[in-house]
């Protein structure tokens, strides 16, 4: 058991920065090794978010640049919280098909990905790529439409069902939230939100439709809730101020809750997509040490997070490794991790990976089962072992294949950058060279004695000499083989 002064042993630091971030170099572990839980985690929260827009020509140009940055970046923990809002409030160019909204979108994501939840939800709401894939640019008083009114509650903030399987909202209360939200646009040119009182589902033009309340049954508010006071423009905040105080069946804030556990689900493991007993008094332990029921700041909670035991559960060392709960890693972690750690780079505006297949990085991600920018739904995607199938299991394993066959040009394969091709002057042994690729791929103590025994084994064996520093095809066969067979392992695939 730990907390917040809890000193970092190394294992627990390279926990920390693959699972905040894309991989775990020595060089990026170092530094926190020696550290509290609590001072890790502030030095990971201390960035300033910058408002980057991944833009272009085209659809495939603006995923390119943001993979980009996702490479390059000093602050991996942002990007980590961009994808996780990007799959929260899925939106997809399929529908939207512009690109500077989707952009602008990003980089709204970006600049509210750790403060208030409240403020972020506001701005989504006005999200002129937003309000046009969930139709509140359709929503008028004559023809309402519910489609953002459901998702803002099942998928935003609430969930359709509480913790303990009760549901927080009716379809009554979709119905008001659709004519607080009738009557919003944005400006195409300049993609500015605006709102058109005309399209407005003002009470006084509509009498018979009765005032706009809210959580008449569910909410554990003190009788249903009204709003529209004033009418018109700032009702659409006004319905978010009052999801922010729902009451779930134990008396909880529902948004809080709901939140909490998928943060956790997505910076621990897939476990937490079910909730017990424990998880729930976890969960409400996690929102008590961090206030978050009451300012909602995702910063407060993630240092709540990322100083709890619930985060460092699955920290510990081959063999306790393998019986622990581990998460698929996203095809696009598995691929700006492996790009990061072996320091390979796409080339060109495509992004194109020269080696194997010379396909772009884009091209990778689609056939892995993630295209960003373009989620498959509202749903955003499926997790953990949704990302597992014969499919896209030979993708990920094709993409290690034209990483290490990637010999030409400044951003090519270079294992002799990456491990010593001689050790005091001596070729070094094959155990030399499986612990030099696991601690350079990030998974130091990670692989069991069984699965470095086949590495051995396809080496030659314990204590057979590999002279790589002077036999080229050596190096090229062997040594980016073994490479290859790390990425391409189950742990390698998984956090």
């Amino acid at each position: 058991m730990g907390d917040e002064s809890t000193i970092l042993e190394e294992p627990d630091a390279r926990h920390l920065v693959r699972r905040t971030g894309f991989g775990a170099k020595p060089k990026e572990v170092e530094p926190f090794v020696g550290l509290s839980r609590g001072a890790a985690a502030d030095l990971l929260l201390a960035f300033r978010p910058k408002g980057f827009k991944p833009t272009g020509s085209s659809i495939e140009k603006a995923r390119g640049k943001w993979i980009k940055s996702m490479v390059k970046t000093r602050t991996p923990l942002q990007e980590k919280l961009v994808l996780f809002w990007h799959d929260h409030f899925a939106t997809g160019y399929a529908k939207v098909l512009d690109v500077k909204r989707m952009a602008l979108q990003n980089k709204t994501l970006r600049l509210l990905c750790k403060g208030d939840m409240r403020a972020l939800v506001k701005a989504v709401n006005k999200d002129p790529a937003m309000m046009d894939w969930l139709d509140t640019v359709r929503n008028s008083k004559f023809v309402p439409n519910e489609n953002y009114a459901r998702e803002v509650q099942e998928l935003f903030t609430l969930g359709v069902n509480d913790l303990n399987g009760e549901p927080n909202y009716t379809q009554a209360d979709i119905v008001q939230i659709a004519r607080a939200f009738s009557g919003w646009r944005f400006d195409s040119d300049n993609n500015q939100p605006f709102f058109r009182e005309d399209r407005h589902d003002f009470m006084a033009a509509f009498p018979s439709r009765g005032p706009k309340v809210l959580y008449g049954s569910t909410g554990g508010f003190a009788g249903a809730q009204s709003f529209a006071n004033p009418e018109g423009e700032t009702e659409i905040d006004q319905v978010t101020d009052i999801i922010f105080q729902h009451r779930d069946s134990d008396g909880q804030n529902t948004v809080a809750r709901r939140t909490t556990k998928r943060l956790l689900e997505y910076f621990c493991h897939g476990g937490w997509a079910t909730i017990d007993a424990s998880k729930k008094t976890t969960i409400d332990q996690l929102i008590a040490t961090s206030n978050f029921d009451v300012d909602f700041n995702v910063q407060t909670l993630l240092r709540a997070i990322f100083t709890h035991d619930a985060f460092y559960a699955t920290a510990a060392e081959a063999p306790f490794a393998a019986s622990l709960p581990r998460s698929v890693k996203w095809p696009v972690d598995f691929v700006v991790s492996t790009l990061r750690m072996t320091g390979v780079k796409g080339k060109g505006r495509d992004l194109v990976i020269e080696g194997g297949s010379f396909s772009s990085l884009d091209s990778h991600l689609e056939s892995m089962g993630q295209i960003l920018l373009d989620p498959p739904s509202v749903f955003g995607w499926d997790w953990e072992q949704a990302w597992v199938s014969s499919a896209t299991l030979l993708a990920r394993y094709n993409f290690a294949r034209d990483i290490i066959m990637a010999r030409e040009g400044g951003g090519r394969f270079r294992p002799e950058k990456l491990v010593p091709l001689s050790i005091d002057g001596q070729p070094p042994t094959a155990e030399d060279l499986v612990n030099a690729v696991i601690v350079a791929l990030g998974l130091e103590g990670e692989l069991t004695d069984a699965e470095r025994d086949i590495l051995l084994d396809y080496l030659g064996g314990p204590g057979t000499q590999l002279d790589v520093l002077n036999d080229l095809e050596l190096r090229e066969r062997k040594l980016g083989g073994l490479f290859a067979l790390v990425m391409q392992s189950p742990v390698y695939q998984t956090h």
